[in-house]
C-alpha cells in the first residue's frame, strides 16, 4: 500500500537538523527523499558522541535521528558536474528543501527563477533562521539562538533568573514540521494552478508561532511572561508535584476537577486563597504548599492510582530510557527497526502520524535505513539517465504526432 506522497520526489539539499527533518518527515509520508551531501557529509555525520558502529567507520547518532527513508548521493556543486547533476534532479524532482543562509543558492546558479525555469512544477522549501528578509534577514541560525531570541528561554526554567534550552533542538524541529506542512499544502495547490511556489519558514518565526497564550498575554493584555519551573502560569494545580518518593505530574483542568480533587485529599475547596482558578494562579505558592503536604504521605504510584480512580489527569516523569521501552509507545509504531548499511538491524524512533486504513505509523509500510555517505550515487544517476531518456522519447513521440 503507497503512502500518501508516494511518487513525489524530494531533493534535499539541507543540513544539520531543520531542513533534514523536513525532507525525513515526507520520506516518511511515501516521498522519495534524495540527500544531497558534500563530500564529507552532512555536519551531523559528525556530531557525537554518541557514535556507533567499527571505529573505522563510526555512525552519528545524531545523523540518524533525522535521516531516515532517504538515499544520498555526494556533488560538488560549485563542480560542472555536480552543478549539472543537480540540474537534472531538479528537473525530475517534485519538491526542493533547502537552508542555506539567505543568498548561497543564488550564488551557486540556482536562484528560484532558475529552479522554475528548469522545473515551473517544482515546489521549493526554503528554511532559514530569522527569515529571508528584513532587517537581519541574513543571519546564520542555529537552534539554542534562535531559542533565546525568540523568547523561548525567558519562558523555559526554574524561575526569571534561570531562562534555559528545551531539552531538545525544538526551533530546527518545529521549522521542519512546518516547512512539511507547506510543502503538502503547495503540492496540492499545484495540482490546481501546474506551478509551483517557494514555501519560505525560519527557527524565528517557528519559535514565535508556537508562542500560544505567552503571546497573546503580551499582545492583547501587554504582560510579558517569565519562566515559572514546572507549573503553568495560567492554570492550577497543574505541575509537578513531590511525594514520598518520586514525583508526579498534575493537571487540574476545570473548576470540577478542582472540587472533586480537594475533597479527595482533603484540601478545603472553598479556601478564599484557593476557591477559583485565578486564585489559586495568584497564591500559587500557598497552593503548592497545601499540595505537597497532601501527597507527603503517599507514595507516587499509590497516589497516580487514586488519581487515576478520581478521574484527574495524572502521570509520571519518564526518562528516555523509559519511554522507548514502553509498551503504550511501541503500541503506537513510535519505535520503527531498519536495516543499517553498517550497524545491521537497529530501532529508529518513528513517526508521529498513523493512517486509519493502515495497519503501520508513518506512510510507508517499512522504513529506510539513514544512508551511508554516496551510498546510492550510482543508483540516483542511473535513475536520472532513464529519467532524461524517457523524457527525450515521449517529446519525440510528440514530435512525430504521437500520443
Amino acid at each position: 500500500m503507497p503512502g500518501p506522497l508516494d511518487g513525489i520526489t524530494v531533493v534535499d539539499l539541507s543540513r544539520a537538523l531543520a531542513g533534514p527533518h523536513a525532507a525525513m518527515l515526507l520520506g516518511d509520508l511515501g516521498a522519495r527523499v534524495v540527500k544531497v551531501e558534500s563530500g564529507t557529509g552532512d555536519d551531523t555525520r559528525h556530531w557525537g558522541p554518541p557514535f556507533v558502529g567499527p571505529e573505522e567507520d563510526p555512525v552519528s547518532t545524531y545523523f540518524l535521528a533525522c535521516n531516515r527513508n532517504k538515499e544520498s548521493i555526494v556533488l560538488d556543486l560549485k563542480s560542472e558536474d555536480g552543478a549539472a547533476t543537480l540540474a537534472r534532479l531538479v528537473r525530475h524532482a517534485d519538491v526542493l528543501v533547502e537552508n542555506f543562509r539567505p543568498g548561497v543558492l543564488d550564488r551557486l546558479g540556482f536562484d528560484v527563477e532558475h529552479l522554475h525555469t528548469l522545473n515551473p512544477r517544482l515546489v521549493v522549501l526554503s528554511i532559514s533562521g530569522f527569515g529571508h528578509d528584513g532587517p537581519e534577514g541574513g543571519r546564520a541560525g542555529y537552534d539554542q539562538i534562535a531559542q533565546g531570541e525568540a523568547g523561548l528561554m525567558s519562558v523555559t526554567g526554574s524561575g526569571p533568573e534561570d531562562p534555559q534550552r528545551v531539552g531538545v533542538p525544538i526551533g530546527d524541529l518545529l521549522a521542519g514540521l512546518h516547512g512539511a506542512l507547506g510543502v503538502t499544502a503547495a503540492l496540492h495547490e499545484r495540482e490546481l494552478t501546474g506551478r509551483g511556489r517557494v514555501v519560505r519558514t525560519s527557527l524565528l518565526a517557528s519559535v514565535v508561532g508556537v508562542h500560544a497564550f505567552q503571546g497573546t498575554a503580551y499582545t492583547v493584555a501587554g504582560q510579558v511572561g517569565r519562566a515559572r519551573g514546572n507549573h503553568h502560569p495560567a492554570l492550577a494545580p497543574y505541575g509537578l508535584f513531590h511525594t514520598a518518593d518520586e514525583p508526579v505530574q498534575l493537571a487540574v483542568g476545570s473548576q470540577g476537577l478542582w472540587v472533586r480533587f480537594a475533597e479527595a485529599f482533603d484540601i478545603d475547596p472553598e479556601d478564599p486563597l484557593l476557591a477559583t482558578n485565578a486564585a489559586r494562579v495568584t497564591h500559587h505558592d500557598h497552593l503548592l504548599a497545601v499540595v505537597d503536604a497532601a501527597f507527603s504521605g503517599w507514595s507516587a504510584p499509590d497516589l497516580l492510582a487514586r488519581l487515576v480512580e478520581l478521574g484527574i489527569p495524572a502521570g509520571r516523569v519518564r526518562d528516555i530510557g523509559e519511554v522507548y521501552d514502553w509498551e503504550q509507545t511501541r503500541s503506537q509504531g513510535l519505535v520503527v527497526d531498519v536495516e543499517h548499511p553498517v550497524l545491521g538491524r537497529i530501532e529508529l524512533p518513528g513517526p508521529a502520524l498513523r493512517f486509519d486504513d493502515l495497519p503501520y505509523a508513518g506512510g510507508r509500510p517499512t522504513h529506510l535505513p539513514p544512508p551511508g555517505l554516496d551510498e546510492h550515487g550510482a543508483a540516483v544517476r542511473a535513475w536520472l539517465d532513464r529519467a532524461d531518456a524517457d523524457e527525450t522519447g515521449g517529446i519525440a513521440q510528440q514530435a512525430d504526432g504521437g500520443a
